[in-house]
């Protein structure tokens, strides 16, 4: 399962805290996905992708409840699908990262982003797996809730938007070749 962190509607639609979601879309858009449905809070399209050689299904998902409490939602939908926290694979926004830089990651700290303290919380564990979308850090003294919810234009539009392609190359490396070799590739890290 490959779940894309964001806030629903269109006012965060082109928001950096909605990386997630612009990755997943960007996946369903590569495999010709264009049908999702509401399942467990979630809105949810399936495809079938060569894992490791295996044609297999992967389920792709967007939490419909705000950032902070998209653990409820996802947890529901892995428990009616009889999905593990080693078999999800979380992509979100992260701003210890520099802007455009994508990283995969397994496990670890939540630094302070409240999509993942939440999924860590309904999971009652940290070992899932990440892939992190660099969205730099604010500009002075600009608090982090209103950069990462800031509508971008222009340039920053497009770099996100190429950062979501790169995010979704990511999670493919991690479908393709497992989390660990993908990890070791983007330079990742616990």
């Amino acid at each position: 399962m490959v779940c894309g962190l964001g806030n629903p509607g269109a006012e965060y639609e082109r928001t950096r805290h909605n990386i997630g979601f612009a990755t997943v879309d960007a996946l369903a858009q590569r495999e010709g996905v264009g049908y999702w449905k509401s399942e467990a809070g979630c809105e949810v399209a399936r495809l079938k992708h060569r894992c490791g050689g295996e044609l297999r299904e992967v389920v792709l998902a967007k939490p419909q409840s705000y950032m902070n409490t998209s653990g409820g939602p996802l947890s529901k939908l892995m428990r009616q699908l009889h999905v593990s926290p080693q078999q999800i694979l979380v992509v979100h926004d992260e701003v210890d990262l520099p802007a455009g830089v994508v990283r995969a990651k397994f496990g670890g700290g939540l630094n302070a982003h409240n999509g993942l303290r939440s999924i860590a919380d309904k999971l009652r564990t940290r070992d899932f797996a990440r892939v992190r979308c660099g969205i730099g850090r604010p500009p002075g003294r600009m608090q982090v809730a209103d950069y990462v919810l800031r509508e971008l234009k222009g340039g920053f539009l497009e770099e996100f938007e190429a950062t979501a392609q790169d995010s979704a190359d990511v999670v493919e490396a991690c479908l393709d070749l497992g989390v660990e070799e993908a990890i070791r590739r983007t330079g990742g890290g616990r």
